[in-house]
């Protein structure tokens, strides 16, 4: 990803490609991490959820299908 950002003045039209700060670059490595483990957390939590259901099923010793057509 390249260090810059574009601004674009709507007054003027005009287009301008500017160097990010030190702060900038640092802000968006933050803001990756931060989107990042928060996806990671989400998939962990989506897993889990299914590995419950999953086994409630088991438990029951019904499929999937077959819960669904009790519930609909």
């Amino acid at each position: 990803m390249a260090d810059t950002k574009i601004v674009v003045d709507c007054s003027t039209g005009e287009v301008s490609e500017i160097e990010l700060t030190a702060e900038e670059v640092a802000q968006r490595e933050a803001d990756a991490k931060a989107f990042a483990d928060a996806k990671a957390q989400e998939e962990a939590d989506k897993a889990a959820k299914a590995a419950e259901k999953a086994a409630l099923l088991e438990k029951l010793g019904i499929t999937e299908e077959e819960a669904a057509l009790l519930l609909g």
